[in-house]
């Protein structure tokens, strides 16, 4: 069975989160009495907030790169997959592929790139 990671946010609420084999690290507490078998509980160096901090700053960092005036899609889209550890807190998360992270991009009929009647290449 799965272990689970306890996280808190800023205002003490608890979020728990489901973590696979070997995503806590060694500074991961545990915080359960559990039988065998049974899941263990282990709680996150960081609170809720501070680990998706960095989430945050990675999707700011990422929609500035497609909004920097070169491309000038009308609406950038930015999906990840978040994944949650003890210790690391919030990692982007690996998938087959190595990375998942899509952005899509889109542009409307007339604006002026599809007015200028030209066509956004990525």
């Amino acid at each position: 069975m799965a272990d689970l990671v306890e996280f808190r946010t800023t205002d003490g609420t608890k979020v728990v989160v489901e973590a696979g084999p070997g995503e806590r690290s060694g500074g991961a507490q545990s915080v359960s009495r559990g039988s065998r078998g049974a899941s263990a509980v282990h709680q996150a160096s960081q609170t809720f907030n501070e680990a998706l901090q960095s989430m945050h700053t990675a999707a700011e960092a990422a929609l500035g790169v497609f909004r920097d005036g070169t491309l000038k899609p009308d609406t950038v889209q930015i999906e990840f997959g978040v994944k949650l550890s003890a210790e690391a807190g919030a990692v982007i998360a690996k998938t087959a592929v190595e990375g998942n992270l899509v952005v899509k991009l889109s542009w409307a009929p007339g604006t002026a790139a599809a007015a200028a009647g030209e066509t956004p290449s990525v």
